[in-house]
């Protein structure tokens, strides 16, 4: 169970988590610890009954429900899922048919294709668009070689790349665009020459953009790997930019292992819909 330790920081902790794991609301950041959680919830030791507690168990606003989301948190807690897949599934609860989205670190593509086929529409093909950006210009061929292998040309035409550093993202989407999510993998290219990374500064940038033009109920996304020179002083800087965003806007969760110091850590912001 060495993915089952993990910690969870909010600046809210909203009234779902608050009934389901019998913990107290507080305005403050707190640690959530899952094995104490299991000593005073019995349902948690029992899967099927975890499933049907967060099944039936409504969320703090119609517009982002958690069904569906057991499955694949319950396997991140016990070491199944990847980071990578959590995100996604947490996506799914925001990103509707027909969106504008970002992905600011589209590396080889993956999190571009999940993203647009979220945002395609079935009968039309599109109707939403994925701007994906890289600075480097392999990970812009590697998107662009996935999406051709992945879906047809017309849906493809719902993707505009750009080879340009995260923190431009304000220059490329048109201003009347509005944004449901944007994305980030901080780190290096998987596969990628490893030097090459994303820095604390650009990366503030960038996040700094994602806040002005993400709509409310919309989500900046974040899977920030940390084993790598300057992994860590870049979560610092996230850490910092969620924590200083206005409560009465904002909700903002960390998800990370304790006894496992290298894994990557998830953050998720979510603009409340006021």
């Amino acid at each position: 169970m060495a993915a089952g330790f993990f910690q969870a920081e909010m600046s809210i902790l909203s009234s779902t988590l608050a009934r389901s794991y019998s913990l107290p609301i507080r305005k403050t950041l707190m640690t959530f610890d899952f094995r104490i959680a299991m000593q005073r919830n019995p349902c948690l030791r029992i899967r099927r009954s975890c499933v049907a507690a967060f099944s039936s168990t409504p969320s703090h606003s119609r517009n982002f429900p958690i069904r569906g989301l057991e499955d694949v948190f319950v396997g991140y807690l016990f070491g199944r899922k990847k980071a990578t897949e959590v995100a996604h599934v947490v996506w799914e609860q925001v990103i509707q048919k027909g969106d504008t989205v970002i992905d600011a670190t589209c590396g080889n593509g993956n999190d571009t294709l999940a993203m647009l086929k979220m945002v395609m529409h079935d009968s039309v093909g599109c109707g939403g668009y994925v701007y994906a950006m890289d600075i480097q210009k392999d990970a812009i061929e590697s998107t662009s070689s996935l999406l051709d292998q992945a879906v047809g040309s017309k849906e493809k035409e719902c993707v505009k790349l750009f080879n340009l550093c995260h923190s431009k993202m304000g220059e490329i989407v048109p201003e009347n665009a509005r944004v449901r999510m944007v994305a980030f993998n901080l780190g290096y290219l998987p596969g990628g020459n490893k030097s090459i990374i994303t820095l604390s500064d650009t990366t503030l940038s960038a996040l700094k953009a994602a806040e002005r033009i993400l709509k409310p109920g919309g989500l900046i996304s974040l899977v920030v790997y940390i084993g790598h020179p300057g992994g860590r002083e870049e979560l610092e800087v996230v850490e910092a930019f969620g924590s200083g965003l206005p409560v009465s806007d904002w909700i903002c969760c960390k998800f990370q292992m304790l006894n496992r110091p290298l894994a990557p850590v998830l953050v998720f912001m979510f603009k409340r819909e006021n």
